[in-house]
């Protein structure tokens, strides 16, 4: 399928997504020291009102994170999720996030699995999503378009290493989409502008 493209914005990707941590300390040991990602850009907020810190993690995207010393304690279940996928703690309130979920090689996916197992963080088992029933499978085949592995930072954000496995075409765009009250539009979905993922790597 050709690539869609976005006839509105030239969007190139994420700039930056900008978290809140508690400790930036903790932080910057999880993320550089840990998970490898460069520490890139480090800001003292005026008045003492906190930091601004950025990591690389890849294609010129940051993720970044605030402190504040008077910020309010994390919510999980709330403002984040309180449990993995398959947690009934895993759903959030509107407006809230996720998950951030990392692009890595497929062909290193299971490699990448054991290395976060081998330095100490809990994992997800790994998840191969499919357009089965449970939408999930214990091996990959065909059907797989992305595998998964999901995983906690200090603060309980809650983390994915993910890898597509095929490119999407336009089967792929089968449902429409719910309005608040979860009645299902008329129109498909598939007249709404959507990017294809990158074919594996």
């Amino acid at each position: 399928m050709a690539k869609r493209q976005n006839s509105e914005f030239e969007i190139r990707g994420i700039n930056h997504l900008a978290l809140v941590c508690k400790d930036m300390e903790r932080t910057v040991r999880f993320y550089r020291d840990i998970l490898g990602m460069p520490l890139i850009k480090t800001i003292d907020l005026p008045n003492n009102s906190g930091q601004h810190f950025f990591f690389d993690i890849g294609n010129g995207d940051s993720l970044a994170f605030f402190w504040f010393p008077n910020a309010p304690e994390a919510c999980p279940g709330l403002a984040s999720p309180g449990g993995l996928p398959g947690n009934p703690a895993f759903v959030t309130a509107h407006g809230s996030m996720s998950h951030v979920a990392f692009n890595v090689p497929a062909k290193k996916f299971d490699e990448y699995y054991e290395k976060l197992k081998s330095k100490g963080i809990e994992v997800s088992p790994i998840l191969n999503h499919d357009n089965s029933e449970t939408q999930v499978s214990r091996t990959v085949h065909p059907g797989v378009f992305v595998r998964s592995v999901y995983f906690f930072d200090p603060d309980g954000v809650c983390l994915e290493f993910a890898c597509w496995m095929r490119e999407f075409d336009e089967s792929d765009v089968a449902h429409a989409p719910v309005n608040a009250a979860g009645v299902k539009a008329v129109a498909p979905a598939s007249r709404q502008v959507s990017l294809a993922p990158q074919a594996p790597s």
